[in-house]
């Protein structure tokens, strides 16, 4: 029997032209069988995609031959062969949608000017070294810090990437630009970007983790800094490091321990609300707060 993974990996490198290797990546994608998400723009690749193990080693081995792509860094983690509904292969203006396309400068070793990579053991050296001096920084949606995150943490109120610009310039963080900012995401593409951001905004020394939250959780489980499962953008939607990770979320209706998420209502509302498994069943008759606010103004 063929043995399902999923793969999570991101380049940054000059693209001249995207259209071109979005086509490349879907007649790729298709002669391997492969389901899930490629952005391609003119600053590199962003991809999660499930498959067999030989499909999506065939694909990596392609992939890496483009020029600049050699060097990324492939996550993979176990899949099921139906964690994706489809192929969805994409261009952009950029990898990530903060609304910044023109800050973000890459070459083929990757971004310019952004914070340098921590690797997993370098993030607790630093941490034991500058305590109280060090502040993790989450550069994910809100929702996805509602299961894990690491301990301290500063979460900004933000639903999509497109808000983090506005959050960082209206001032309620400046008391950190003189402190040492660890920015983390899942596997590490939006901290690439988010770390320029900050930089460009005053905060005088921001780092980010190699390989994310992914790597770090690999390299220490629940034994390290970070605590919860973590949030991913496919059917699993939850994925613990180890048997000890502890359930942080709380139930939207009675508080109850939770990790698991549920759709809003509303079959056009994107809103993920935690739920536990005595109120769950209201999870299909219930529209989130969004909702009820944009339906009171019809």
């Amino acid at each position: 029997m063929a043995v399902h993974k999923i793969i999570l990996f991101y380049a940054f490198a000059p693209v001249a032209d995207p259209i071109a290797v979005k086509l490349w990546q879907r007649a790729l994608g298709e002669q391997w069988n492969l389901k899930g998400r490629v952005i391609v723009s003119p600053h590199g690749i962003n991809a999660t995609l499930g498959g067999t193990v030989e499909d999506l080693k065939r694909y990596v081995k392609s992939t890496k031959q483009y020029p600049g792509f050699g060097k990324m860094d492939v996550k993979w983690s176990d899949g099921t062969g139906e964690d994706f509904p489809r192929l969805s292969v994409k261009d952009r203006p950029e990898l990530v949608a903060f609304g910044a396309p023109d800050e973000i400068k890459v070459d083929r070793s990757g971004v310019i000017g952004g914070g340098p990579h921590l690797k997993p053991e370098d993030v607790n050296k630093l941490v034991e070294e500058h305590g109280d001096d060090v502040v993790f920084f989450d550069g994910r949606n809100a929702f996805e810090a509602q299961i894990g995150r690491f301990n301290n943490a500063v979460i900004p109120d933000v639903q999509t990437t497109h808000g983090f610009i506005e959050d960082i310039e209206s001032g309620k963080y400046d008391s950190l630009k003189g402190k040492k900012i660890i920015s983390y995401c899942t596997g590490g593409v939006r901290c690439e970007i988010l770390s320029v951001l900050m930089k460009n905004r005053g905060f005088e020394e921001v780092y980010q983790i190699e390989g994310g939250i992914v790597r770090y959780g690999e390299k220490f489980g629940s034994q390290g800094l970070w605590k919860g499962p973590l949030y991913v953008f496919d059917k699993r939607m939850v994925v613990n490091f180890d048997d000890d990770t502890q359930t942080l979320g709380e139930c939207s209706r009675c508080a109850a321990a939770t990790d698991h998420f549920a759709n809003c209502a509303d079959p056009g509302c994107k809103v993920l609300r935690l739920y536990c498994d005595d109120c769950a069943h209201f999870a299909a008759e219930e529209v989130c707060e969004d909702c009820v606010t944009r339906l009171a103004a019809v």
